[in-house]
């Protein structure tokens, strides 16, 4: 990556322009760097300026919106053709949500609105959350993951448990609201037989594998990721069909693509979960220039929570 100087974005049809304060790292970004989906046409291919998540205030309103006006303290829930990391970027107006008068903290925003709009959808359109559902988060303590639990709460789940690769990330985990936290080489036996309603997997392998030995009759798994970059978990349908469990997976950007009205209406659901404090992120926040350092230190897993990005011009003082 590099600092270039690119054109100022004008704001198409239903789109607005922001002023970025913040921007989001993201695993996703690095992934797309590094060309894993390179095969996938609604990957963005190089050159490109990676970043889905940023807070800021609407510079311009294109054609046809409503609802927003210029200088208001906004927030992405996604970008679908990324962009985030720059001083200014366009955005879909359907997935924007407005930051005026929440009392949030941005940098609270950035790091955790996109993750926990992505859970109320997974947990509300696919994973059929209920009352007192059981719930079992794997890598908890990653970025997309981390969101499940309060958002879980917010949805009447009775019990979260969560998974973390190394002992040292168990507290910082905890701080998450969780009932308990298992390493995952302790992975399942640490649980005597616990049973979940709900499984959310962003992480894959054989971790996979070892969870349909945790699902209780009629429950569901949700892929929602594969960091352990692994070619997709081959898993015995049989067993499926005998166990009386289901494998669904949920992709906030294929389901965004389709319908992105949904997108703002899910971040107005979870955003008083984050402006409140119930919903709470360890973050590093680091110069719009140090970009490339942010994305070494995500590789070398050196952070526990999320890195952030903050563009100095544009910087902001205190919550909205």
């Amino acid at each position: 990556m590099q600092e270039v100087h690119l054109p100022t974005p004008e704001p198409a049809a239903g789109e607005i322009t922001i002023d970025v304060q913040y921007a989001a790292v993201g695993l996703i970004d690095a992934i797309i760097r590094r060309g894993t989906f390179a095969n996938l046409d609604y990957v963005p291919k190089p050159s490109y300026v990676p970043g889905l998540e940023v807070t800021g205030t609407v510079r311009a309103l294109g054609e046809g919106v409503t609802g927003l006006s210029i200088g208001e303290h906004v927030a992405t829930v996604t970008l679908p053709n990324s962009g985030g990391y720059a001083e200014v970027v366009s955005a879909p107006a359907a997935l924007v949500v407005s930051l005026e008068g929440s009392g949030a903290d941005p940098v609270q925003v950035v790091a955790g609105l996109g993750n926990a709009a992505t859970a109320y959808m997974a947990l509300t359109e696919v994973g059929n959350i209920r009352a007192g559902s059981r719930v079992l988060v794997h890598g908890v303590i990653g970025g997309l993951a981390s969101a499940f639990p309060a958002v879980a709460r917010m949805l009447g789940a009775s019990r979260v448990v969560g998974t973390v690769r190394t002992r040292d990330k168990a507290n910082a985990a905890m701080s998450l609201g969780l009932d308990r936290v298992i390493v995952s080489d302790e992975f399942p036996d640490a649980l005597h037989d616990e049973t979940f309603d709900l499984v959310i997997d962003p992480v894959g392998g054989d971790h996979r594998l070892a969870t349909l030995d945790v699902m209780a009759q009629h429950a569901r798994m949700l892929v929602v990721g594969s960091a352990a970059q692994d070619a997709g978990t081959m898993v015995d349908t049989n067993r499926i069909w005998r166990s009386n469990i289901g494998i669904l997976g949920f992709s906030a950007g294929l389901a965004l693509s389709e319908n992105p009205e949904r997108g703002a209406a899910a971040g107005r659901a979870v955003l008083p979960l984050i402006a409140s404090g119930q919903l709470t992120f360890p973050v590093l926040v680091l110069p719009l220039e140090e970009a490339a350092e942010a994305h070494a230190q995500m590789e070398a897993r050196t952070v526990t929570g999320r890195l952030i990005l903050a563009v100095s011009s544009h910087r902001p003082i205190g919550k909205y």
